[in-house]
Order: C-alpha cells, then sequence, then structure tokens
C-alpha cells in the first residue's frame, strides 16, 4: 500500500540511481560482526547527505507554489542547510538561512570553513542569530520580510523535517527493503542518527510496512529519548496521515541516547574514536555531529551485545564537509 501511496506525490527527481548497500570488509573483521553501510553520503548535490530525499519533495512543492526563494534554517555548519543552498542555486531560486551557533565557539574554523564555507560559494544569504530556541515563528518572521520586499519564500523546515519531507525516506526506505530482498540475508538491525527526525520517522515507516521484523535503531544526536520519542512517532503519524494510511501496528521508536553527550554539535571522546576507526579501516568519512555518533552507538552495541544475531546495516547520512570545521578536535 505504502508504495502506491508514495507514488501520488511529486518529487524533483535529483537522486539518479538508488545508493549503494556495501559491505565494510574491514571494519566487519576487526569487529567480528558484519556491517553494512546504506551509502547516502553519496547523493549527487554538494558533496552528498540525506537532505536531498527530502528536498526532492520539498522543493518539487516551492516550485508548485511559484517560490522564488527557498527560506531554511540549522547550525553554522548544518548539512541540510548547505543542501538547501545548493538545490536553491541548481534551480536558479534565492536562499535565505537562519543560522545560530549552539556550541558557542569562536573558532575560525567553524565559523568560517566546512559547510558555512559552502553556503557563500552557493551564494545563500545568511542571517545570524542567538539562538533557535523558537524556529518556526523565526523562520515564518522572515518569510514576512521577504514578502513585503516582494519575494515569493518557501519555507524549508529545519532538517527538512516535516511529513511531506519525510516522504524521501519513507522511499529510501523501500529502496533499502528492495536491496536487502537482494542480498539474501537476514540482518539484525538498522541503525542511524536521529536529529530531526524526518530521516527516522519515514525509514522507519516504511520498514515497518515491508519489514516489519527489522528494527531500526536512532542513536540521538541531541536529545534524550524522552524529548526525542514523541519527535519521531509524532512525524512518523503526521506522514502516515499524508499517505492517506495508519501507522503500521509493528512500527516502533528505537532510541539509544547514551551517546550524544554534551550536545548537539559537539563531539565526545566515542564520537572521534568512532570517526577514526571507520577512516583508517575502511576510507570513509563521518562527522562529528550526526554520524560519527550513530557509529559511536553502533560500536558499543555490538560491544553489549544489544543486537540479535546477524548483520548490521548504518545508514550513512553525511556530513563529511562539517570535518574541516572540527580540526581542532582530533
Amino acid at each position: 500500500m505504502i508504495k502506491q501511496q508514495l507514488a501520488r506525490f511529486n518529487r524533483l527527481e535529483l537522486l539518479g540511481n538508488a545508493t549503494a548497500l556495501e559491505k565494510l570488509e574491514r571494519l566487519s573483521t576487526w569487529l567480528g560482526r558484519d556491517v553494512y553501510v546504506k551509502r547516502d553520503d553519496t547523493t549527487p548535490l554538494a558533496l552528498g547527505g540525506n537532505k536531498l530525499r527530502k528536498l526532492e519533495y520539498l522543493a518539487a512543492d516551492a516550485l508548485a507554489a511559484g517560490a522564488d526563494t527557498l527560506v531554511t534554517a540549522g547550525a553554522i555548519q548544518s548539512n541540510h542547510v548547505r543542501q538547501t543552498a545548493a538545490l536553491a542555486a541548481k534551480l536558479g531560486l534565492g536562499c535565505v538561512a537562519l543560522l545560530e551557533n549552539p556550541i558557542g565557539t569562536h573558532d575560525s574554523n567553524y565559523l568560517a570553513n566546512g559547510n558555512r564555507l559552502l553556503l557563500d560559494l552557493f551564494d545563500a544569504k545568511v542571517e545570524l542569530v542567538d539562538n533557535l530556541d523558537n524556529a518556526d515563528d523565526q523562520l515564518h518572521a522572515l518569510a514576512e520580510r521577504l514578502r513585503s520586499s516582494g519575494k515569493k519564500p518557501y519555507l524549508v523546515p529545519i532538517g527538512g523535517s516535516n511529513a511531506l519531507g519525510a516522504l524521501g525516506y519513507v522511499r529510501a526506505g523501500l529502496e533499502l527493503a528492495a536491496q536487502i530482498e537482494d542480498s539474501g540475508l537476514k540482518f539484525a538491525a538498522v541503525v542511524l542518527a536521529s536529529g530531526s527526525a524526518g530521516t527516522h520517522s519515514g525509514l522507519a515507516l516504511a520498514l515497518s510496512e515491508v519489514l516489519p521484523d527489522l528494527p531500526v535503531v536512532g542513536v540521538t544526536v541531541s536529545r534524550t529519548d524522552e524529548a526525542q520519542r514523541p519527535k519521531v512517532q509524532g512525524l512518523a503519524e503526521q506522514t502516515a496521515e499524508l499517505l492517506g494510511m495508519s501507522v503500521p501496528a509493528s512500527f516502533k521508536v528505537e532510541l539509544w541516547d547514551e551517546y550524544f553527550a554534551p550536545r548537539y554539535g559537539e563531539p565526545n571522546a566515542g564520537t572521534l574514536a568512532a570517526i577514526k576507526l571507520v577512516a583508517s579501516h575502511e576510507g570513509l568519512l563521518l562527522d562529528p555531529v550526526y554520524t560519527g555518533k550513530a557509529m559511536a552507538g553502533l560500536l558499543d552495541g555490538i560491544g553489549r551485545n544489544r543486537f540479535d544475531d546477524g548483520p548490521i546495516i548504518f545508514l550513512h547520512t553525511g556530513g563529511a564537509p562539517a570535518l574541516f570545521a572540527y580540526a581542532g578536535v582530533f
């Protein structure tokens, strides 16, 4: 049912072919446990990442609405803002972004390198704010200012994470399910970073229908289980409603919140060790904000026997440009 319902929605076909599902051979040998990676870090826009899947739907809606400017928000090193700005440039749209400094750093690498450097190359307009505690209100106020100057803004939520954006990961879930079927393997779990919740909600919603016995484990990057759970559950419910379906009975929000300390955007020792381990064994780059923390959770989960038998899939959501903003921590 979910595949037929998904086909009703317009999207820009930006992704091309399915991203690869590949085994991490040397890491698996080192761990004594087979680990595969879903390579959403290789999507074909602005150095890759998961946000393009959401933007396929959001940007299609923006164009249909006659928008001339994409308006969004995030951290100074936001992967989402980077890909939104790049897509705006590709489509001939303007992009205005509200940016916060969530870790309060004065490090010049964080303030001007990595994703922030790319925003200038994409000709995005940036407004620095003290915080994004009231992001929806702040974005609406920015959009109103743009309208008053004659622009036609379209609001893209933080992380692209609303029901429409989450359709990108419903589609990704169906794509991954087909790859799993083709592999002939019985996987123990899918592990991913859980932040603004669109990726987690969409993927878990799709897999709960087509592979109901496959756990989807979200490793939180900024919140406790208590704070993150209603975001994932609520967005899954909104996405199911948009699709005209009920949330499957097998749908379950599984969160691990032991790995995000000390806060969003600030890596801990486990994060840095995971990044180094994967880079040195596979030549694969994780980032300090999302995938490094998620991989730290996966590695610790293996060590603590938190998974059932079978290989594990890691959803690589990208973020490598942020490594250059955190040069001083390695």
